[in-house]
């Protein structure tokens, strides 16, 4: 095997949720006075932690979101998430693959702990995620494109960054494993290749990357 740690980012590339997140987030920002088109939302804050949008909005607005915003948008997520989420074509099988094959993985995402286990849950791949497999920018304080999450995963699963291949699908994540010092596999399926520069690799379908990292 190539490397020893595969590294997923989790909305977008495991769980089909970046629609539905950003369909939300883009009408709730709306609602708010900081109109916001569902493009608007996918280039700006796909990808990122939730202090990011907060940081943006004021920075453009001088305006602070309200206190509860975080707590409004998960909940109107997460409902949504019942009612739609699926997993990633081609999910289930990559991780019975690299289960089969006894690949090391685990998964770095921008969203809170519960945000990951609810998407987690509904889609069933709560299955391939054990607790110790689980990292969020929430155990790091600093969200991509800041490599903290990834180096934090990596130092957890007991393997050196140079050793990790992190799958992403956002130019922020590529950014991230960039700075981490790892190589990086681009999903091109809702992002252009040309706004992932700095990828080790493209790839358009998940069944395409068994064969990239064994």
């Amino acid at each position: 095997m190539r490397y020893d740690l595969v590294i997923f980012d989790n909305d977008g590339v495991l769980v089909d949720s970046e629609p539905i997140s950003n369909t939300i987030l883009a009408a709730y920002l709306t609602e708010l006075g900081h109109p916001t088109s569902y493009e608007e939302s996918i280039r700006d804050y796909m990808g990122s932690a939730m202090h990011r949008i907060h940081e943006l909005v004021q920075e453009r607005s001088g305006q602070r979101l309200p206190e509860d915003f975080d707590d409004v948008f998960h909940g109107r997520v997460f409902a949504a998430f019942e009612r739609e989420l699926q997993p990633v074509p081609g999910a289930v099988q990559l991780l019975e693959k690299l289960a089969a094959g006894e690949v090391p993985y685990c998964v770095a995402s921008s969203g809170s702990h519960e945000r990951i286990r609810v998407g987690h849950r509904k889609t069933g791949l709560d299955r391939w995620f054990d607790e110790g497999r689980v990292f969020s920018s929430q155990d790091v304080g600093r969200g991509k494109p800041a490599p903290d999450l990834f180096l934090y995963a990596a130092e957890r699963m007991g393997v050196a960054p140079q050793r990790c291949v992190v799958v992403e699908d956002s130019p922020l994540g590529v950014r991230a494993a960039n700075a981490a010092g790892m190589d990086v596999y681009g999903f091109t399926a809702m992002t252009p290749a040309a706004k992932l520069t700095g990828a080790t690799q493209l790839f358009s379908e998940l069944g395409e990357l068994a064969d990239l990292l064994v």
